[in-house]
């Protein structure tokens, strides 16, 4: 493996917290007197900030009314992704792989990190990772490379030697201007055809599969 060290993304990379997130974007947008969003389009503005699929989906930018969702979204969505969130198949092997090869892992997720940690050790998994880069330990969230960069950087490592895994051209994107390796992991709502347009080593069907092609 040339790699000396892997990154994930979380949502919809190693873990599916759906129900949770629909089920507090609807919460939000109930109490904020808006009609409720449709599943599916929740599940498309996953990999955005919690600001950004707000507007996306009420066509709403003012900044004290994303606030508002934003603090209504984590009061419900906050203990029910703790409670209901599931690792993708291979997920926990992947990781377990990783670690007993003694490659570090972490995660670059918009996601906070706090709520992520807790995720993490409620699926039994936190143990195989180094690193958790939450979206409120940056000031510039993904696309931009800062989160990736922090991560790298307390690696010990350059960009070159990281290979990140997502599910998002947002993630291709961040892997892009951050100088890192980068595979696109379809277990999410972008198909195999939008990563054309980025730099790419790899893109994996499934994460037993990427774990077949890191050779682990």
């Amino acid at each position: 493996m040339k790699y000396h060290a892997v990154l994930f993304d979380f949502d919809y990379t190693l873990g599916d917290a759906t129900g949770a997130i629909v089920a507090g974007f609807q919460y939000a947008f109930a109490r904020m007197g808006l009609p409720l969003p449709e599943p599916e389009a929740v599940r498309l503005t996953v990999g955005h900030t919690l600001e950004d699929s707000y507007t996306q989906l009420s066509g709403d930018a003012l900044p004290a009314r994303q606030a508002q969702f934003c603090r209504l979204y984590r009061e419900k969505a906050a203990p029910l992704q703790v409670r209901s969130t599931r690792l993708f198949p291979g997920a926990a092997e992947l990781l377990a792989a990783l670690h007993a090869a003694g490659i570090p892992a972490g995660i670059v997720s918009s996601k906070g990190a706090p709520l992520l940690r807790e995720v993490l050790r409620a699926l039994g998994v936190a143990h195989f990772l180094c690193s958790v880069t939450g979206g409120d330990q940056v000031s510039r969230p993904k696309p931009d490379p800062e989160g990736l960069l922090r991560a790298t950087a307390a690696l010990e490592l350059a960009p070159e030697q990281v290979l990140f895994c997502g599910d998002t051209v947002i993630d291709a994107s961040a892997a892009q201007q951050a100088g890192c390796g980068f595979c696109a992991v379809l277990n999410g709502t972008t198909g195999a055809d939008a990563f054309a347009a980025y730099p790419h080593v790899h893109i994996a069907p499934s994460l037993w599969e990427l774990k077949d092609w890191l050779d682990l």
